[in-house]
């Protein structure tokens, strides 16, 4: 049900985007370089608006922001029930998951942190 309902909000919210691409294109423009700034896209003088713009509202934006939010469904924790399986990935770049790392029956601890 989580997935049919996040696949209706992306397409409409899509859907809503293309449109306003065609019927307000310089407003979408400026609208999109805003949210741009955000994500510090703006700042790469290589990396043009003409370049990454258009791709807003496309069917590809559109497959891409479904996995991303489908994925995540299996990323939540929940206080009280199991800890999700989350994939990670190794510093050699292997991709497996977070339960990978358990031995036998003892407790596999998580250290979140920065060293500056």
């Amino acid at each position: 049900l989580q997935k049919i309902l996040i696949l209706l909000h992306v397409t409409t919210s899509v859907v809503v985007g293309k449109t306003l691409m065609i019927l307000f294109p310089n407003a979408m423009k400026r609208y999109i370089l805003k949210q741009g700034e955000k994500s510090r896209m703006n700042e790469n003088p290589k990396f043009s608006y003409e370049n990454w713009g258009p791709t807003f509202f496309s069917f590809n934006y559109l497959l891409f922001v479904l996995r991303v939010k489908w994925k995540r469904l299996e990323d939540e924790a929940y206080e009280g029930h199991p800890a999700p399986n989350t994939p990670v990935v190794t510093f050699n770049g292997e991709v497996c998951h977070l339960f990978d790392f358990m031995q036998g029956n003892r407790p596999l601890i998580l250290n979140f942190g920065s060293c500056t």
